[in-house]
């Protein structure tokens, strides 16, 4: 085997680059390891150019180094966290597998019905949000938030998976029951999904928090003593995040080529006519699909 490295060594950093750039960025960084020779290869600004977007969209100032990294340096760093764009709503980032570009929509990019009530919604700062602010759920019998994106700011041929970002304070109820609804939209295709913010292992019936909608704001109803609502098989549950925060799949859609459109989502609960409250959104992510 290492007989083998040294002769393919012996190829022109050229033709070595040529091939590393039609592998993966995981792929290059491997070869790096062989030798010296593909080192040098695997760590050009030929290969790292194939694996970056074609365009970056206008970063806020102090994102990057003023100056210009090598190739490979930037996908590391936009790959590592994510930054902020020019309007410092939504932050990006590449996927380390593939450099797919990935976003997140802060929740003031949003369209959240009464967002801009204080007696529904109101703005928080978080220090482990992305953002300089949250929204946060006051009260509110009809729940309806909504985001779009530009599919040619996407990657193309890449399946992707839209999230909401959230946390749950202390003073949450209302949101186990009835479900929600999720929905992503590309083009004249929409799916629909049920979705759930609390997850409950036991079965039990109706919470017994459960308020039918009323013409006046209803005082808040201790979480205590709540029984669990089964929410069955078909029902997408969220998951614990590494930053700490929960995250809610809404749905998946395929960026194909030469697609030239909005790709739009939302989640939903307005039939119920029951209040929630002390929900906290981050935003809605949208990111490469990992097979498996």
């Amino acid at each position: 085997m290492e007989a083998e490295a040294c002769e393919i060594g012996r190829l022109p950093e050229e033709l070595l680059s040529a091939s590393l750039s039609r592998t993966s960025p995981r792929d290059a960084c491997r070869a790096a390891a062989v030798s010296p020779a593909f080192r040098a290869a695997a760590d050009s600004d030929s290969v790292w150019a194939c694996f970056l977007p074609r365009a970056l969209p206008p970063l806020a100032d102090g994102e990057l180094p003023a100056a210009p990294p090598r190739k490979k340096d930037l996908f590391l760093r936009l790959s590592d966290s994510p930054v902020l764009l020019s309007d410092k709503l939504v932050s990006m980032w590449l996927d380390r597998e593939t450099g797919a570009k990935c976003y997140m929509l802060s929740a003031r990019d949003l369209s959240i019905v009464w967002g801009d009530t204080p007696q529904y919604w109101t703005w928080i700062p978080l220090t482990d949000s992305r953002f300089s602010e949250c929204a946060q759920l006051m009260n509110v019998c009809w729940f309806e938030i909504r985001g779009k994106i530009h599919s040619k700011m996407l990657s193309e041929d890449t399946v992707y998976a839209t999230y909401m970002v959230f946390k749950l304070n202390e003073h949450f109820h209302g949101l186990d029951y009835p479900v929600q609804e999720a929905s992503v939209s590309v083009g004249e295709t929409n799916l629909t999904r049920k979705v759930c913010f609390q997850d409950y292992d036991a079965v039990g019936a109706v919470p017994e928090n459960y308020r039918p909608m009323r013409l006046i704001v209803p005082q808040r109803i201790s979480r205590r003593n709540r029984r669990a609502v089964p929410h069955g098989e078909n029902v997408g549950l969220p998951q614990k995040r590494a930053d700490g925060w929960m995250e809610l799949e809404l749905g998946e859609f395929f960026n194909e080529v030469g697609d030239d459109g909005e790709v739009s989502f939302s989640l939903m609960e307005t039939k119920g006519g029951n209040w929630k409250s002390g929900l906290i959104v981050q935003g809605i992510e949208i990111r490469r699909k990992k097979s498996g």
